[in-house]
């Protein structure tokens, strides 16, 4: 016959068993460590320098980005040319308040970067912006 002790007399047992908790966590870091470098992915742009001061924003631009390639991406979406202003009208059409920043990279044709600020202006949008490096004081 079994030993009989004093904790299996039918009282509760106050321990705690962290096993499922450390492997919870486990779980979590490791999904963090594989999403963390996927978040932090951009479109390399060479971008233009200015002395301008940035501006303060109270709300989330809408950012184009042309790169030197002449690839327009809307936020995330790549998009042609030719179906950019449906495409800013069909996401965005609805707010046309909202500011929108054009960031270009310096080798682009200034022919294309008129061109995609014509079509953010035709498609309704007053706010437009452009984004640029501050111009280094040293050289």
């Amino acid at each position: 016959m079994g030993m009989n002790s004093s904790r299996n007399r039918g009282g509760l047992v106050s321990e705690i068993n962290v096993t499922p908790l450390v492997d919870v966590m486990l779980v979590l870091l490791i999904i963090f460590m594989v999403t963390a470098p996927m978040m932090t992915q951009g479109l390399e742009v060479d971008l233009p320098e200015t002395t301008a001061k940035s501006l303060n924003q109270k709300e989330e631009p809408v950012i184009v980005t042309l790169d030197k390639d002449g690839n327009i991406t809307l936020g995330k979406i790549e998009v042609n040319q030719a179906t950019f202003r449906q495409q800013l009208q069909k996401s965005h059409g609805k707010d046309t308040e909202q500011p929108i920043f054009l960031k270009a990279d310096k080798a682009v044709p200034y022919g294309m970067v008129v061109a995609i600020m014509a079509d953010i202006k035709a498609a309704g949008f007053e706010k437009l912006g452009m984004i640029t490096l501050p111009k280094d004081e040293t050289r």
